[in-house]
């Protein structure tokens, strides 16, 4: 185990998590793209999206089964064995099966559309509320939501405590705001992966800011997995840059949108996560908008949603959307830094 060996250097081993989930990606994505191309496995695109990408039918698709597959393998060779990460770690997986059914349903029968969205809503929900349990009744999470500078919310007023092993205690207005962060940064994760190298760049600079503040609240083994998440982000991103040679999937991107809300939950930054994560949050109330605006009205408020194809609509290239993207995302990750960091300084 790497962590015994560099056990004395924390700070050596949040960076070799990057290096070594990178390095991974990056060796066994190659053959994974041909194996796909052997048995002509590629993305199903949707005819009512934007023409331009009717190019991207039948690319390689469900890239996240190895990107999961490196966080896996690194957590185990750089990471420490505790409930915390494991915990972490199968919140992951599970959701990261649940878009594998979805991503191999969508292949099979040949359409851009997988599972039902109530029966992926349902999934996450169950994986969502498992982990909130977890992290309040054996991680000792406090069922508060901080928000910088203004107040802390005690949601564990309303507590159940079931006489089952000792007592799991069940706060459940703190279980339904876990629940709505996590699924919603699911498919928020999810929505924002439309164009190529948009969501991987943007979750690697969520996941080094989640590494960050893991790190600097002595959560050594949360900032191991964020850093490793960062990692397979940018080898995926060598390989899903424009042109994209392959796709991650609902395999990768409800994975790493559960991974976000699940690191939001052990690092106490429920809300400060909802700032890191901006983009994220604006393509999902894009689409939202745009569903309930168009219910009323029979009106668009954008060319076209989630808010990358807007800009697609107006004229802009699909790489010049992807970095400006990028830009926004840093603009907000750093905004989120800037206020958890600010606060913990005050507080400390």
């Amino acid at each position: 185990m790497l962590s015994a060996l560099f056990a004395h250097y924390p700070t050596f081993l949040v960076f070799l998590a990057v290096f070594v989930s990178m390095v991974l990606t990056m060796v066994f994505m190659p053959p994974w793209i041909r194996f796909l191309q052997g048995r002509n496995i590629g993305q199903q695109v949707r005819d009512d999206g934007p023409q331009t990408h009717l190019v991207k039918q039948g690319t390689p698709t469900m890239g996240g089964i190895v990107m999961l597959a490196a966080v896996v393998v690194t957590i185990l060779l750089v990471g420490y064995p505790t409930v915390e990460t494991y915990g972490l770690l199968v919140a992951i997986i599970l959701t990261g099966f649940l878009g594998l059914f979805d991503d191999a349903s969508k292949v099979m029968h040949e359409r851009s559309l997988g599972l039902t969205p109530k029966a992926k809503l349902v999934g996450q929900f169950v994986i969502a509320l498992l982990f909130a349990l977890l992290a309040v009744n054996f991680l000792g999470i406090a069922p508060t939501v901080e928000i910088p500078f203004v107040v802390t919310v005690d949601l564990g007023v309303l507590t159940t405590v079931v006489p089952i092993a000792g007592g799991i205690s069940i706060p459940w207005l703190y279980l339904i705001y876990v629940s709505v962060l996590l699924v919603g940064l699911c498919n928020a994760v999810n929505l924002t992966d439309g164009l190529d190298g948009l969501a991987s760049g943007a979750v690697m600079i969520v996941m080094i800011v989640m590494a960050a503040i893991a790190y600097r609240t002595d959560l050594l083994e949360p900032a191991i997995l964020a850093a490793a998440l960062a990692g397979v982000c940018v080898g995926f991103l060598w390989f899903n840059s424009f042109p994209a040679d392959i796709f991650m999937g609902d395999t990768g991107s409800l994975a790493l949108g559960m991974g976000l809300g699940c690191l939001a939950v052990v690092t106490k930054t429920e809300f400060v996560a909802i700032i890191i994560g901006g983009l994220f949050v604006a393509e999902a109330l894009s689409v939202m908008l745009q569903v309930a605006w168009f219910k009323k009205t029979r009106r668009r408020i954008f060319l076209m949603a989630p808010l990358h194809h807007h800009f697609e609509k107006k004229g802009w290239s699909e790489t010049k959307v992807v970095i400006r993207f990028w830009i926004i995302s840093g603009v907000f990750a750093a905004i989120g830094f800037s206020l958890y960091f600010a606060e913990s300084v005050m507080v400390g």
